[in-house]
């Protein structure tokens, strides 16, 4: 490999990953990190040159990470979430689209020079809402489900159908006239047909694979990898952009085919999915022009504003008439729509197309589409968490801890960790253990968290921390291990074994149970008995002052409660958290001995 390519593909992941660790670290949207990086490597320093670095293996080499996202995307995409939300998501996604198009073709070209037929590209190229920004935006903000099914289902969708609509206008203006229209449609037809056929059959190939065992657990991911970017690839020989309605198609089919170990493989494809986002987007601000960029000018602003203020906002209102959206979902689709790879792709490739066309206003096209990108992508990566908590669609904003299993002390940690301002959520299986939580006004869940309709009802609440304290430790260990990935391993916490000490040797390895929450641990049994001898749930503080005589009362510190409501659990096997000023404990004591003490 050249020394200059690999270079540059170190300077790509290396940022993106960095990026993305800030942004996770300072609660800021990564896709304005990404993008601010990439234009500080790109047009700022000039460190950073994609064209150049990748030559003509450029926009191949986009086109297939793009496809695996739309893939993956694919398989979020579960048709039983149209029960909930189908006539939003028809609306959506085939009723906005063309009155976008159209709208925006309108305001391109009343508000600059463009001529109407740059004008209907420009308003193909921007109907998207790519999934490459959509996606990481809900996984940060935690829209209620339905408001977010909203948005990803038109991002998944849009995304490709807006991708072939851009590629065809543009092919209609490079025929100049009308002989090679017809050969456009059967062009559009047949690889319509192609690539739902490929994506079908795929799928269904895969289920036959297996579910009949043909295909060892090591290949699975290889090959579900080679066939997105393979029907990807050949449904491009038909039209251009046509694969990723393949590959889109494939994961969809993938998702609702219910093919058993499929959920195992997502950990890989989730981590891959997050270093080409963050990839694709620092070499699409790195890739931005200096001369591009002053190109910029009011005609091009005004665009952008309309774009943000009218398009938008008219297209979902009248796509939405009549439907069972509530105002605040309308108000907030009506708002979110960034724009990412996509569109900058075939804006890219229709730029240099055009550059010595006919047509007026074209040296205007990618200018206006990149402007578009840019402030969607800061203006709704801001915006969106804000606006959403102000239209009351997220999942909440307090912490949630929940705690899997019902009984008395399990309601007692419940009540004192509400009463100081810590929310949570009560989980069971049988109803009537959840009645004395119910009568204390504790939020409660019936479903067994590891069946599809648990883990769908789960969907529904904000759970930053689960603690399994059911009387069956195998179960514990199960369902830490199966919400560890989701929530994440130092949040998920569990009782631990009758009777044992800590041995990820001859007890169950910490890669297949949750971590053990005490200081000391304690099991089940234990929390139990104690309870009946009169222990309580009760709060102390400061951390640091109280730490000390733990021993000596002769109790349990269970967690830490910091001033912003956060937690962090006890634990023998996890970090020393640290304590400040305004931090308290929980412990389970024995309220006797301050009785005696005093």
């Amino acid at each position: 490999m050249n020394g200059a390519v690999a270079l540059g593909v170190l300077a790509i992941v290396v940022a993106g990953v960095a990026a993305q660790w800030l942004a996770w670290r300072s609660r800021l949207p990564a896709i304005v990190l990404l993008f601010m990086v990439g234009l500080l490597l790109g047009p700022g320093l000039q460190v950073l040159h994609p064209a150049s670095t990748f030559g003509r293996l450029l926009h191949p080499l986009i086109g297939l990470g793009v496809a695996i996202i739309v893939f993956e995307g694919g398989l979020g995409l579960d048709f039983r979430e149209l029960r909930a939300a189908g006539e939003g998501i028809v609306r959506l996604t085939a009723v906005a689209l063309p009155i976008s198009l159209l709208l925006a073709a309108i305001a391109a070209h009343a508000l600059t020079r463009m001529s109407w037929p740059v004008a209907m590209l420009f308003g193909a190229i921007t109907v998207v809402t790519g999934p490459t920004v959509v996606l990481p935006l809900l996984r940060q903000t935690r829209l209620q489900r339905r408001a977010a099914s909203f948005l990803k289902w038109e991002a998944i969708v849009n995304d490709p159908v807006g991708a072939l609509l851009g590629a065809l206008t543009l092919a209609a203006l490079a025929a100049h006239g009308g002989s090679d229209h017809g050969w456009l449609i059967i062009r559009l037809l047949g690889g319509i047909t192609l690539a739902s056929g490929l994506g079908i059959c795929a799928a269904l190939m895969v289920r036959w694979l297996f579910t009949r065992d043909l295909a060892p657990e090591v290949l699975k991911t290889p090959i579900l990898l080679a066939l997105a970017l393979g029907v990807y690839a050949v449904s491009n020989v038909v039209i251009d952009e046509a694969g990723l309605a393949a590959a889109t198609l494939f994961g969809i089919m993938l998702a609702n085919l219910r093919i058993p170990g499929l959920a195992e493989l997502a950990r890989f494809k989730e981590a891959l999915v997050v270093l080409l986002v963050s990839a694709l987007f620092i070499i699409l601000s790195a890739s931005l022009d200096r001369h591009v960029l002053s190109q910029l000018s009011w005609p091009i602003l005004s665009l952008t504003g309309a774009m943000l203020l009218l398009v938008r906002p008219l297209a979902i209102g009248l796509a939405t008439l009549k439907t069972n959206l509530t105002w605040r979902e309308r108000a907030l689709a009506g708002w979110t729509a960034p724009r990412g790879i996509v569109a900058a792709a075939v804006a890219g490739v229709a730029g240099s197309q055009l550059g010595s066309s006919p047509y007026a206003g074209s040296e205007l096209l990618m200018p206006s589409v990149f402007a578009l990108i840019a402030a969607t992508m800061v203006l709704h990566g801001f915006t969106l968490g804000p606006l959403a908590r102000r239209l009351e669609l997220t999942l909440g904003d307090a912490p949630t801890v929940a705690i899997v299993g019902t009984s008395a002390w399990t309601i007692d940690l419940a009540t004192v960790l509400s009463g100081a301002g810590v929310a949570t959520l009560l989980v069971d299986t049988f109803p009537g253990a959840l009645e004395p939580a119910r009568q204390r006004n504790l939020s409660v869940l019936q479903a067994e968290l590891l069946s599809e309709h648990g883990a769908d009802a789960l969907g529904d609440w904000r759970v930053d921390y689960l603690f399994a304290a059911t009387p069956d430790y195998i179960y514990n260990s199960l369902l830490s291990t199966r919400l560890a990935p989701q929530i994440g391993r130092h949040r998920v916490v569990q009782l631990a074994p009758v009777g044992s000490d800590i041995d990820d040797w001859v007890g169950l390895s910490r890669e297949w149970r949750g971590q053990f929450v005490g200081q000391p641990p304690m099991s089940f049994s234990q929390m139990r008995e104690r309870f009946k001898q009169g222990w309580r749930f009760a709060l102390a503080g400061p951390a640091g002052e109280s730490q000390a005589d733990t021993a000596a009362a002769q109790r349990v510190v269970l967690l830490f409660i910091h001033a912003n409501k956060e937690i962090t659990f006890a634990s023998p096997e996890g970090a020393a958290p640290s304590n400040g000023d305004q931090d308290r404990l929980l412990v389970f004591e024995d309220p006797r001995d301050k009785l005696a003490s005093t």
